[in-house]
């Protein structure tokens, strides 16, 4: 009698180490094709001046980037670099009068000017590698010292997350007597505080987001919530197996599509596109508004978030209801 038990016991722990290394597995394979792969697809790209007289070096930049860009005309270099700093386009090619330029701006990615960069090189190495480089490259949005590859917003974005689901699990384990309305308290409060937090830690503290505090600890609180909300429903619909769900939705695909190591324009294009609208691109998207874009912040990111907010508070609430069960796995009064 007693080997029934055991071979029940070894049954549910292989179980358990499959599902750990298909989440393991899920994890490389994403962050591998988002992350190790970055090419310049269809990136939004000024083009000032008339292209007839340099089809030589659009030919070469052009190649230099895989034909990932796509040219818009503006009328002149002002104009391209406004059309950077309001997030409309990526960079900018300025062809004359005088030495062409390319426009990047590091704020808007460091890694994808970092690309530009070197697409760049390879254009003067190409057309002048014994003259005066024909192409000269111009930071018109560079970052901060303290800040030098944009990702401190990613950072700070993953923290929230973590701080918002990790906690859930520890409420349920230690709080079970938790009702709902209890539950709910608890996520303000651990959005509030935890947000303020992160935001101290983050603005005044170590400088690394230059942006008012109150806006950050918004947005810090916002993601918070929104992670805490998920993984209560997850609780609530899967009890002890809602790591899974929350594991793919924040880690193994949340993080890898944000846009927060690799900037989107960077990404296969379904990531880029799928990760503007989960919740972790659009926090990182947001703190980065916040920081390097606040005289001209997308509205996209915070409309997103603001809606995973409502809909997950809602879902939460009737998925207790449909379930009869609570976030602490405990069954309704």
């Amino acid at each position: 009698m007693p080997e029934q038990p055991a071979r029940t016991a070894y049954r549910v722990a292989l179980v358990i180490i499959t599902i750990g290394t298909v989440m393991a597995s899920t994890f490389v394979a994403s962050y591998t094709i988002a992350l190790g792969r970055p090419e310049p697809r269809r990136v939004p790209t000024g083009l000032v001046g008339e292209p007839a007289a340099h089809p030589a070096l659009i030919e070469t930049l052009q190649e230099a980037t895989g034909g990932g860009l796509a040219f818009h005309p503006y009328p002149s270099a002002p104009a391209a670099a406004a059309a950077i700093g309001r997030q409309q386009i990526s960079a900018a090619l300025v062809l004359g009068p005088g030495r062409p330029q390319l426009l990047i701006a590091s704020a808007s990615g460091a890694s994808l000017a970092l690309v530009l960069e070197r697409a760049a090189e390879r254009v003067n190495e190409q057309l002048a590698p014994e003259s005066a480089p024909p192409l000269r490259i111009v930071d018109v949005r560079p970052l901060p010292p303290n800040d030098p590859l944009g990702l401190n917003s990613f950072y700070v974005a993953i923290a929230a997350t973590v701080l918002g689901f990790v906690t859930m699990f520890q409420l349920r384990q230690h709080a079970p007597g938790l009702s709902l309305r209890a539950w709910l308290a608890s996520i303000g409060v651990l959005a509030a505080g935890g947000g303020l937090a992160l935001a101290l830690v983050t603005g005044p503290l170590l400088h690394a987001l230059p942006a008012p505090l109150p806006a950050i600890w918004a947005g810090i609180a916002t993601q918070i919530t929104v992670a805490a909300l998920f993984n209560s429903t997850m609780l609530v619909l899967f009890g002890r197996w809602a790591i899974i769900p929350t594991w793919l939705m924040f880690i193994a695909f949340g993080n890898a599509w944000s846009g927060g190591a690799v900037a989107p324009p960077l990404l296969p294009r379904i990531y880029a596109f799928v990760g503007r609208f989960m919740p972790s691109g659009a926090a990182v998207a947001i703190l980065h508004n916040l920081a390097y874009f606040r005289g001209a912040p997308q509205v996209e990111p915070f409309v997103v978030q603001a809606c995973w907010l409502v809909g997950l508070l809602v879902a939460l609430v009737i998925s207790v209801r449909v379930k009869r069960r609570r976030p602490t796995g405990r069954p309704v009064d």
